[in-house]
């Protein structure tokens, strides 16, 4: 992550002024100029400058997406999708100004197939929504990454979450995408079918692409039954290296966890704060398990056994719903409760991921190096697929502070990289994580930006993100 990697780019002023004319004169208040409503478009969660676009385009249909793309394409203007903001590395910036396509309105369910397990919504429906709209039908959409993110915003990013480790990743729930392209024109991607060999996997194309190679305009999703019983519970250790150990033996002995969410010391510290809880200030395991009553209960009992065998305190697990709720109410509070932790500091988000044998190596490297630099990053982690976060937080007025923190995390990927692992599990590349990819992927850059070039030869797409 570096700001010079978001210097504003070329802008073409006089074009996007005569695209917002051309959308003001169809669609009136749809399109929005305003400076707030420009700035609430492109903040970032990070020191990275916000870089405002030229206007917003409150999108209520796949026809208003059309009409947008095809006048934006004929005068060469960016477009930018926005879902709800929650991004973590610079997405939603405008480096080039352009249009903001906002879809908080085109947020309804457009199909649910109970009996085969799947929906179809569009892109501005958040997980949160979307669940509930579910509940009446005994499914739930699994992939949870915390913040309450747009369905659209999730597949742009291939986001996952807290239930990876049993439901998967966006890239393994998506069925099929409809998408705008270059042309102004919309595509399907795939069936509702499970399975196809029938060309290319354009789905997953899309998923994962930022925006950078079209706009989604619905997005096809499997869903999941509610399990029938679900009981979580934590265990402190003593060491990292400790709760890691117990992590990969948890998942090398196949026991079906669905969450296994690691936090240091300092996260832990944080939590008991900010939360009021009263953990030992030791790493800690929070588990979660899903299934048929005695299914749980004995998940349960495994993972106690392996805890003591690792040096970990007794497993205490609860299938109460509001003692489960508070405990991961205060998981998904971690990134403010490690903000409290220096209230006048600045922070920023952090991840990478390693093949889970690596995971106790790369955390206890890592923390080697935290320690080394004198930096305030507390960890916490999606453990059981070997994903961690960091939570940096900096002094940005302190001289050669932002620059100390760039280097420390150009580092931690490039750890994570030669462990076999990614820079970045589940936040994506964006603006932050540019100058690390091509160490990451090699030749296979030269790939995508070919693909880049000829599904969008203009460089319409949210450009400046990813290369």
């Amino acid at each position: 992550m570096a700001i010079e990697d978001v210097t504003t780019r070329l802008r073409n002023p006089e074009a996007a002024q005569t695209v917002i004319a051309i959308l003001k004169q169809r669609f009136a208040d749809k399109v929005q100029t305003g400076e707030a409503f420009r700035a609430q478009h492109a903040h970032t969660t990070t020191y990275l400058p916000a870089q405002l676009p030229d206007a917003v385009f409150f999108a209520e249909s796949a026809e208003d997406v059309k009409a947008v793309v095809k006048a934006c394409a004929a005068h060469k203007v960016p477009v930018i999708p926005f879902g709800t903001g929650s991004s973590l590395e610079g997405q939603v910036n405008a480096p080039e100004g352009g249009i903001s396509i906002d879809f908080s309105r085109m947020n309804r369910v457009l199909a649910v197939n109970a009996e085969d397990l799947d929906c179809t919504v569009e892109p501005g429906i958040t997980r949160e929504e979307l669940n509930a709209y579910l509940r009446d039908t005994g499914l739930f959409f699994p992939i949870d990454p915390g913040a309450n993110a747009s369905i659209g915003g999730m597949a742009s990013t291939r986001a996952s979450g807290t239930n990876a480790v049993r439901y998967g990743t966006m890239k393994d729930v998506v069925l099929a995408v409809t998408a705008v392209t270059a042309d102004g024109e919309e595509i399907t991607t795939a069936s509702r079918a499970r399975k196809s060999s029938a060309g290319y996997d354009l789905t997953r194309l899309f998923v994962g692409a930022e925006g950078t190679l079209g706009v989604i305009t619905s997005v096809t999703l499997k869903l999941a039954g509610i399990p029938e019983k679900i009981a979580g519970g934590v265990s402190s250790f003593a060491t990292l290296e400790d709760a890691c150990n117990a992590v990969i033996m948890t998942i090398q002995m196949g026991i079906p966890v669905a969450r296994i969410e690691l936090l240091d010391a300092l996260q832990v510290k944080a939590c008991n704060a900010y939360s009021g809880l009263d953990f030992p200030e030791t790493p800690l395991l929070l588990l979660e398990f899903h299934g048929s009553e005695q299914a749980v209960a004995m998940q349960s009992e495994q993972f106690a056994e392996i805890a003591a065998e690792c040096g970990g305190s007794e497993f205490v697990w609860t299938a109460n719903a509001e003692e489960r709720n508070r405990l991961w109410k205060a998981r998904h509070n971690a990134y403010w409760a490690g903000r409290a932790l220096k209230p006048d500091y600045e922070g920023f988000s952090t991840d990478v991921c390693v093949p889970i044998s690596r995971l106790a190596d790369c955390v206890r490297e890592t923390q080697a190096d935290i320690a080394a630099e004198g930096i305030l990053a507390p960890v916490v982690g999606h453990a059981g697929d070997g994903n961690f976060h960091l939570l940096v937080l900096f002094d940005k007025d302190k001289p050669g502070e932002i620059e100390k923190i760039e280097a420390f995390t150009v580092r931690l990927a490039e750890r994570a990289i030669a462990m076999g692992g990614t820079s970045t599990g589940e936040h994506g590349v964006g603006q932050g994580k540019k100058r690390v990819v091509g160490k990451e992927l090699g030749s296979a850059v030269a790939m995508m930006r070919a693909i880049k070039q000829a599904l969008d030869p203009d460089n319409i797409f949210n450009p400046g993100k990813i290369f």
